[in-house]
């Protein structure tokens, strides 16, 4: 028996990763990439989809396999920012007499 297994890296995108994004959108035949900041999804080291955190838009790679990477940057996305706000704890009230 065979096992396939496959790394993935959920992770913000970077100035860097600016001409990654723009193949990955030309192959998904958006006119751009998502507007930023953006998660991206790498499979192997290799970019297959990117998350909008701004609107939700999301770019992949048609020639693989992506809803499931395209639901986990969206469950990776809401869980972060989930973690991101801040928790508001009422402030105690101190009575001077």
């Amino acid at each position: 028996m065979s096992t396939l297994t496959a790394s993935i890296t959920i992770r913000p995108a970077y100035a860097e990763d600016d001409r990654a994004l723009t193949r990955l959108a030309a192959l998904d035949s958006a006119e751009s990439p998502p507007p930023a900041p953006r998660l991206l999804a790498e499979v192997d080291g290799e970019l297959r989809a990117a998350l909008s955190l701004a609107d939700g838009s999301v770019i992949a790679d048609p020639f693989v396999a992506t809803s499931d990477i395209v639901a986990l940057l969206r469950v990776h996305a809401a869980t972060s920012a989930h973690r991101a706000r801040p928790h508001r704890h009422p402030r105690p009230h101190l009575a001077f007499g």
